[in-house]
């Protein structure tokens, strides 16, 4: 009965040591077993903590300075990602109307890129030829998915279909986290190329393969 009663009398201290004491004023700090990193050791940007001779901790780069990111090749030259121009927003700079065409060169390695990106990003939902009928509307996870040769998606410009992408839109996720600018414009230019396809006719083609058909 004495160690029975003697276990319970250091159970008790031990646990109004750990919580008997809970909002009681002090200004000690408390004893943290498990901080959690509540409290970390790292200097905030711009404060002044004597790191550097003017008292920052960091540094606003120098004048000139060009972004370590390699720049996008646009059809007006390079553009880097951080940049406020078209081919970062799909929007006209300065305005709020959608660039109409693709900034970049549209060439068979950026339908390629674009295939690829197209059958990792969209294929799921969108359907291998675009007509919506992918894996996730037969499984009715997305029982409704646009059909990207729908007419007022082939009427879209180019820039909305890109602010799409980037944003989201209804159900549609957003995928500028995830897919980098040029890898979205190659996506677009091999959407254009699937309606194309899709919807085009003989009178596309060029005279001597028209001719070859006939």
């Amino acid at each position: 009965m004495r160690y029975v009663l003697l276990i319970l009398l250091t159970m008790v201290a031990v646990v109004f040591g750990i919580a008997g004491l809970r909002g009681h004023l002090s200004r000690k700090p408390p004893v943290e077993i498990i901080p959690d990193m509540n409290r970390q050791f790292k200097l905030r940007p711009e404060a002044a903590d004597n790191f550097f001779a003017n008292d920052h901790t960091s540094q606003l780069p120098p004048p000139g300075t060009i972004p370590r990111s390699r720049p996008i090749q646009t059809l007006s030259g390079p553009v880097y990602p951080y940049e406020d121009a078209p081919v970062n927003t799909g929007f006209i700079t300065g305005t709020t109307n959608f660039v109409a065409t693709n900034p970049l060169p549209v060439t068979p390695a950026l339908l390629q890129q674009g295939r690829e990106q197209f059958e990792i990003f969209c294929t799921p939902c969108h359907g291998a030829l675009g007509d919506g009928n992918g894996i996730t509307k037969k499984l009715g996870v997305m029982p409704s998915v646009a059909n990207l040769h729908d007419p007022r998606i082939v009427d879209m410009a180019d820039g909305e279909i890109f602010n799409t992408i980037t944003h989201g839109k209804n159900l549609m996720g957003a995928y500028g986290p995830t897919v980098p600018v040029q890898d979205r414009w190659a996506i677009i230019a091999y959407v254009r190329a699937l309606q194309l396809s899709w919807l085009g006719s003989t009178n596309d083609l060029p005279p001597d393969l028209r001719a070859a058909l006939k």
